[in-house]
């Protein structure tokens, strides 16, 4: 017999926890599924775990060029001396995820109306869950409103040899204990760009092997070559066109070795950041109804619902956004939507992120590239870091600002920002943006001194015609 619910939510990442609350206070019996660690890939392999190791890298690296501002710290100003221990950074990471993992789940488990179950779960029907406990018992459960938010794993790509060796993904990496001697990154985007910073800035040498011509594939040309430049003065290595042809255990030793057309590469650990895949293809979703894309993804509208009346789908699964912001957005659409008696849509919804190399490249909106391709008049306005008082005065004065404006409406297409505290100040333009507010409204504002933000408006008064 199955138990029945008015509402449930499938997951437990960005946007489960706090829409299955908001579905409890409204009056709903919610039942939470949660198959591993609650909080999602953010809390537990992804964001938070990762933010703490770049902050670990980053002390490392300022430590190394404390006698840069006269400060002398032992032989430690000398780069060689820094040790880093990685078994204390990842018990710290550990402490971290601890607290915000535990969080959610007592919240959960603590909020009036809702019941938490611990299990894989499938579909059996449209409006029809079976959650497969870990004691090994069957549970079914019933509801006219179900809400899935499953998340996201590591793709890892069919190389020969693959089932013959170690091999690292961006949750693996995070377990060890001792610092990889030469660490080889598949990949060129976000991922495989912070963690390379971040182990080369431990200590390990680190080759980054890029499949195209160039990191960051889908930014400018400009930002993508800048970002390379810092990494590389790091001391990371790009290797461009290296894709692996196959895998085997390096020779007498631990480790890797990976065939390239440049010939082969012995490294002592090898990390796949080749992209993601959605956790769709176990939910049981053919007997629910709901289709998937070729890319695993499940389809929506603006406003989040499946093509099955009284499913949503959230997060990472709906190919909306694939970022911890995006999916807490996705559950203010549907709680507006549902329960507020608004009308929000993701169609409306402007992209912003950032990639957390050091200094962060954040964007909103469109890239310079996109703003040329739709061959309508656009204004343009760059500005380096060398500029911002607050760069200089810190010493890192790396990277650019750029903005782009629509000279008809005033309007704002698109910023992005690659410097010293650029993730932050990247706001600036974002709210404005959200307010539909014309350009000039940033452009006019006071800012506080010194900031990074301080300089937007500045940037703002050299706009010229984009040629």
């Amino acid at each position: 017999m199955a138990q029945r619910f008015d509402a449930i939510v499938i997951g437990t990442g960005q946007s489960g926890p706090p829409l299955a609350v908001r579905l409890a206070k409204s009056g709903r019996k919610t039942a939470v599924i949660e198959r591993a660690s609650f909080g999602g890939t953010c809390v537990n392999v992804g964001c938070t775990p990762t933010k703490a190791y770049v902050a670990c890298a980053r002390a490392a690296h300022v430590v190394r060029h404390a006698a840069d501002f006269g400060v002398h710290i032992g032989n430690a100003a000398q780069p060689g001396d820094v040790h880093i221990d990685l078994a204390f950074v990842k018990a710290r990471k550990d402490r971290i995820i601890a607290a915000s993992r535990d969080g959610v789940e007592q919240w959960l488990r603590h909020t009036p109306n809702i019941t938490v179950f611990t299990g894989h779960a499938r579909f059996t029907g449209a409006h029809a869950v079976r959650v497969a406990a870990h004691d090994g018992t069957q549970i079914d459960l019933e509801a006219p409103e179900i809400f899935i938010n499953t998340g996201t794993r590591a793709q890892i790509p069919a190389i020969p040899g693959l089932e013959t060796i170690r091999y690292e993904t961006n949750s693996t990496l995070l377990a060890l204990e001792q610092l990889p001697e030469h660490l080889a990154i598949c990949g060129g985007s976000y991922v495989a760009l912070e963690f390379a910073q971040m182990f080369r800035r431990f200590g390990s040498r680190v080759t980054v092997l890029v499949r195209g011509q160039r990191v960051l594939a889908r930014e400018d040309d400009d930002y993508s070559r800048a970002v390379q430049e810092v990494l590389a003065r790091e001391g990371v290595d790009f290797r461009f066109g290296a894709e692996p042809r196959s895998l085997a255990p390096r020779d007498g030793q631990a480790g890797v070795r990976i065939a390239l057309d440049s010939g082969p590469l012995d490294v002592s650990h090898l990390l796949f950041a080749t992209g993601r895949l959605p956790n769709t293809d176990d939910l049981g979703l053919d007997a629910a109804g709901i289709e998937r894309d070729a890319h695993g993804l499940i389809a929506v509208d603006g406003q989040l619902r499946t093509r099955v009346q009284g499913i949503w789908a959230l997060g990472d699964v709906n190919g909306r956004g694939a970022f911890t912001h995006t999916s807490y957005d996705d559950f203010q659409i549907v709680a507006a939507n549902l329960l507020d008696g608004k009308s929000r849509s993701a169609d409306t919804r402007i992209p912003a992120y950032a990639v957390y190399v050091d200094p962060p490249l954040a964007r909103v909106g469109m890239s310079e590239r996109a703003v040329r391709e739709r061959g309508k008049p656009a204004l343009i306005a760059t500005m380096p870091m060398s500029r911002v008082g607050r760069a200089r005065e810190r010493g890192e004065t790396d990277g650019f600002m750029k903005a782009l404006v629509d000279p008809q409406t005033q309007r704002i297409l698109g910023a992005a920002i690659f410097g010293i505290e650029g993730d932050e100040a990247i706001h600036t333009f974002i709210d404005t943006m959200t307010a539909d507010a014309p350009y000039t409204t940033l452009q006019y504002a006071m800012h506080v001194h010194p900031t990074v933000s301080e300089l937007v408006p500045t940037l703002l008064d050299g706009l010229k015609p984009l040629e």
